[in-house]
């Protein structure tokens, strides 16, 4: 007996988690005997056996109206068919006129191609030349019409209407007229300080505009002007202030004829002091020597002008030597000593020339030394800067001269300036030289006269005694 209630238990068990927890808890109310466990078996079969056939009933019930859904998606679909395959064969039917149409235009057009072919050139050319174009700023609304003429023509399928074609001719005949015009009015524009005012800008031509004496840049991309953060070199700025000024009606005025590129480059190239401060260190210092050279050398020839002013008065004064200048020293020199012997004398006068030779003569070498030494210092920035020019092409390359220009400006200004003070440093110092010479051959001749007079003095005196 209880080997057969433990088979049994288990298929309890096994039936109760197939059936779900409902016939579980049914189960469990029921009490758990074997008969009971198959009344509930029983019971569940005939509920499932009831649910079946309420679906069954309901999917015969809906079978009906799922097959006329079916039969009324067929019959679209067989519509849409025949609609597609009478689209397809209009579609080619069309597809076969239209190349049919378009080969009788190609034909009928013929010549007309070309002049197709040469208003879309030139309202290319125009669209382009009017867009960097100063009198943009006056006759805006041009640029939609040539872009969209042009695009019309470019597609070839309609011929160009009178009109349109006048206006393009009256465009250009424009821009013609306006080349040699100057014309003023009021626009804004973007000073250098990045304010925008409003100014009264007076257009030359199409190559320049002007405004307050300062010459402006066009930006077709924002259709502003603005005005240069440098303005080019004094001198061409003459004409158009003397305009701003009111200062007469005619006046000369330099324009960039290729409207604006010119005026780009004089207005980065660097003026004096800038090119001056391209040199470094080494440029100020031979600028400083130079300077101190040329000062000396002024000094140095005004001292010789008015020791030269002093022997030239003393010459005039023999008898009366002085001793406030060489000559006169030296005069002095010879009669102090009360000489009488002409060998004597001689030497005397020949050291008291000596002794003012050195005065004449005094730092005159220091220019020559500053003449020779100035072309080497500017050799010495060569030098530098070469070595600079070298640093930047093992660094960036050789491919942007500009990462190269500051070496090379070094290089090239040390030289011009080391040129530039010796050769006023050796005019100034032979000038020098040939001053002291002349005042140094004065008092050589000067003591031989003496010297000989003496001589002269003595021969007279000896034949008078025999």
């Amino acid at each position: 007996m209880k080997a057969n209630i433990q088979p049994m238990t288990l298929l309890s068990v096994l039936l109760a988690f197939g059936l779900g927890w409902g016939m579980a808890a049914q189960a469990a109310e029921t009490s758990m005997t074997l008969e009971g466990l198959l009344e509930a078996v029983r019971e569940g079969r005939t509920e499932d056996r009831h649910t079946r056939d309420e679906r069954l009933a309901r999917f015969n019930a809906q079978r009906s109206e799922r097959e006329s859904m079916l039969a009324e998606i067929t019959a679209r679909r067989e519509a849409l068919e025949a609609l597609s395959a009478n689209r397809e064969t209009l579609f080619e039917e069309n597809d076969l006129l239209l190349s049919d149409l378009e080969t009788r235009l190609q034909e009928r057009m013929g010549s007309l191609k070309e002049l197709f072919g040469v208003l879309q050139q030139a309202a290319g050319d125009a669209q382009a030349q009017f867009h960097g174009s100063l009198t943009q700023l006056e006759h805006a609304d041009r640029t939609d019409f040539l872009v969209d003429f042009a695009g019309r023509m470019g597609q070839a399928n309609r011929l160009p209407a009178i009109p349109e074609i006048e206006r393009l001719w009256f465009e250009l005949q424009r821009e013609m007229t306006e080349s040699g015009r100057v014309v003023s009015g009021n626009h804004l524009v973007v000073t250098s300080e990045g304010a925008e005012v409003e100014q009264r800008v007076t257009r030359l031509g199409l190559f320049n505009a002007v405004a307050d004496g300062k010459y402006l840049k066009f930006i077709p991309e924002t259709g502003r002007l603005v005005e240069y953060a440098r303005q080019p070199a004094g001198r061409y700025l003459v004409g158009i202030r003397a305009m701003a000024n009111g200062d007469a009606e005619t006046v000369p005025l330099a324009i960039d004829p290729v409207r604006g590129q010119l005026l780009d480059v004089l207005t980065q190239a660097p003026d004096l002091f800038e090119r001056i401060g391209q040199g470094g260190a080494i440029g100020y210092t031979i600028i400083a020597l130079g300077g101190f050279g040329v000062l000396f050398a002024l000094a140095r020839m005004a001292m010789l002008l008015w020791q030269g002013r002093a022997i030239n008065g003393q010459l005039n004064h023999l008898d009366e030597p002085r001793d406030d200048n060489a000559l006169g020293r030296i005069l002095l020199a010879a009669r102090t000593h009360g000489i009488t012997d002409v060998d004597t004398l001689e030497l005397r006068m020949g050291e008291a020339v000596m002794r003012e030779t050195p005065r004449i003569n005094a730092y005159i070498p220091l220019l020559k030394i500053i003449a020779a030494v100035a072309p080497l210092m500017g050799l010495l920035g060569t030098v530098t800067g070469m070595i600079v020019t070298f640093q930047a092409i093992t660094l960036f390359g050789a491919g942007d001269p500009r990462l190269m220009a500051g070496g090379i400006s070094q290089a090239l200004v040390t030289t011009v300036l080391g040129l530039c003070v010796a050769v006023p440093m050796l005019l100034l110092h032979n000038l020098v030289h040939m001053r002291a010479r002349s005042l140094t051959e004065i008092l050589q001749q000067k003591a031989v006269a003496m010297v000989a007079q003496r001589a002269e003095a003595d021969i007279e005196t000896a034949g008078a005694a025999r």
